[in-house]
């Protein structure tokens, strides 16, 4: 259920917007984008090995 939640689109926007409001006023724009896109790739890395992992159960 916890696996769900963190992996959820509810949860990205949370920490996103979080990150959003930090980096206003930080003023540290590009670093929020920076660490969007490393979110995004470590939910895409994610996704793969419970892909593979689910593979190899069977």
């Amino acid at each position: 259920m916890m696996k769900d939640f963190f992996n959820g689109a509810l949860w990205n926007t949370v920490v996103l917007f979080a990150l959003g409001v930090a980096a206003l006023f930080t003023k540290e724009i590009v670093t929020f984008v920076m660490l969007g896109f490393v979110m995004i790739m470590l939910s895409n890395i994610y996704d793969k090995l419970d892909e593979i992992s689910k593979k190899g159960d069977t």
